[in-house]
């Protein structure tokens, strides 16, 4: 595979990768929203049904099983796309280094 081949599939696969950065990035706030909502309501719950001392909540407060669950969740997609930003940065990164070297081949031959 040439240099233009292979710069050509990078610039094809870097689209594709800020596509699903996109969905990832989506992915991650739509289960931030759904923990922070789960930790308000348990923090509720604690307080009024359980009479619980506010010092005490944030301590038993992330050991519900949902609200642990749900941050697990968030972890996950956190993770997921902070592995397409730098899978983003990698591509970048070759393309940068092919392109460089495509203009040392071809600059060279319009001398």
């Amino acid at each position: 595979m040439d240099l233009y081949e292979e710069i050509t599939r990078l610039i094809k696969e870097l689209d594709v990768s800020v596509r699903q950065l996109r969905k990832s990035g989506t992915e991650l706030a739509e289960a931030e929203k759904r923990y922070k909502v789960s930790l308000r309501q348990e923090a509720l719950k604690l307080r009024s049904e359980k009479n619980m001392p506010v010092t005490l909540i944030n301590q038993i407060i992330y050991g519900v099983p949902e609200v642990a669950n749900l941050r697990f969740d968030r972890d996950v997609k956190e993770a997921v796309y902070q592995a397409n930003l730098e899978a983003i940065n990698s591509t970048k990164l070759k393309l940068r280094i092919l392109e460089n070297q495509y203009d040392k081949e071809w600059g060279q031959a319009r001398w």
